[in-house]
């Protein structure tokens, strides 16, 4: 009676069980997984710019030579303190954005061609 209660179940199930298995672990996967790219470390140029936009706005006081160092990131938590960002002594894109430092592009109206209308 238990071979019966169970053969029930699994037509119960609606699913077939084979003796088979659904992973096979001798193919090789041609699929597989790709990390995203990593971000590469600032040049020294753009360092410089970073340390020079840090100067301007009276944050940092060192040496403008393109060379991240503790001063550098002393001075980088000073000014996301000050501007309300995470206090991390990251380079992250809010901190570069409020230096003045974030992405160039172009205005809308001229990617689409058409000249910006008069109110």
């Amino acid at each position: 009676m238990d071979a019966q209660t169970s053969s029930k179940s699994t037509a119960s199930s609606g699913k077939k069980t084979t003796g088979k298995s659904t992973q096979s672990g001798s193919k090789s996967k041609s699929t597989a997984r790709r990390s995203p790219p990593r971000q590469t470390a600032p040049t020294a140029e753009r360092y410089k710019e970073i340390q020079q936009a840090l100067a301007d706005k009276g944050f940092y006081t060192g040496p403008v030579n393109g060379e991240w160092g503790p001063e550098s990131v002393a001075a980088l938590k000073n000014f996301q303190e000050a501007n309300n960002i995470a206090a991390d002594g990251k380079l992250g894109s809010l901190s570069l954005i409020a230096l003045g430092l974030g992405p160039k592009r172009e205005p809308m109206n001229q990617l689409a061609g058409k000249p910006e209308s008069a109110p």
